[in-house]
């Protein structure tokens, strides 16, 4: 073992392989053994923020692994992208119960803003009332605002259905938001014909059904069930013409870091294959910490 040149034999480790070794960072070829090893010279040495000033001095390779064991986990950040009923709700409820993301939904974000009041929530609800679309800068700045949260700073974040276009994606990465996974469902479109035109919403608590897939418990529930107006075979036909020819080109910016998946399987399989490539890119993230 190499000896660190800041650190004397009063600083060995309790328990050394061999007694007359020192301690020194550069010889852990991870922050996990660099941290667990810094437990027993903390005291000696005024702790680990001590080890990693000394090391500071003499070694930047050194200081690296030190700062990666201040910061162990840079935060995600995913976008998902998928077609009316592509089962993208699902699979946002199972990411972020599992890996406790921010889960921020441009639909839901606008709707919140218009409720609190805020400046763009007025602005927005102008054009609502009017019955226009909302125009992308609003939006955007929207979405800036939310992603930009000490909450999503911290934990991450999983922007769901949102860019829609290319614009909308340019937009939020010159504010700096790229993500780091771009998750694509795809489902074949009489699939998702199927789902839409069975779909049925609960308007006394809000839940979504299907009469074939997932039916009421109850005959006073379905009694009450209702369909949107949209929900028709000719409107979603229209609909998913427009989010094919937009999801193109929003594929085109993040084309390097996109990750599709068959999201006909049964729920659990397409989490499976989502939990996969997000623990791979936590891994790569670790590799290139440490690699630096």
């Amino acid at each position: 073992m190499a000896l660190c040149p800041y650190l004397n034999s009063s600083m060995m480790l309790s328990k050394p392989k061999h007694p007359t070794a020192s301690f020194c960072p550069l010889d852990f070829p991870n922050s996990q053994h660099l941290s667990s090893s810094l437990s027993f010279i903390a005291s000696p040495i005024g702790g680990v923020k001590s080890v990693s000033r000394r090391c500071r001095q003499t070694n930047q390779r050194c200081s690296l692994i030190l700062a990666s064991m201040d910061n162990p986990k840079k935060p995600l950040k995913i976008m998902i992208s998928g077609a009316p009923a592509s089962g993208k709700g699902t699979q946002c409820e199972l990411i972020t119960s599992k890996y406790d993301l921010v889960h921020v939904a441009a639909g839901d974000l606008l709707r919140a803003e218009v409720t609190a009041g805020s400046e763009n929530g007025k602005q927005a609800k102008e054009y609502m009332e009017k019955g226009q679309l909302v125009p992308d800068k609003i939006v955007v700045m929207m979405v800036k605002d939310r992603l930009s949260q000490p909450d999503s700073n911290e934990k991450g974040w999983l922007l769901d259905g949102y860019p829609r276009s290319s614009s909308q994606a340019t937009a939020l990465q010159a504010f700096g938001f790229r993500p780091d996974l771009f998750i694509l469902l795809e489902v074949p479109e009489e699939i998702l014909v199927d789902r839409v035109v069975g779909r049925r919403l609960d308007p006394v608590t809000g839940r979504i059904y299907h009469l074939t897939y997932s039916p009421p418990e109850t005959e006073e529930i379905a009694a009450r069930l209702t369909q949107r107006f949209d929900d028709t075979e000719e409107r979603v036909k229209l609909r998913l013409q427009t989010h094919n020819q937009n999801v193109e080109s929003v594929l085109s910016l993040f084309e390097d870091i996109t990750v599709k998946v068959d999201g006909s399987l049964p729920k659990e399989d397409v989490f499976a294959k989502i939990d996969s490539a997000l623990s791979n890119l936590i891994e790569q993230k670790k590799t290139t910490m440490l690699a630096t």
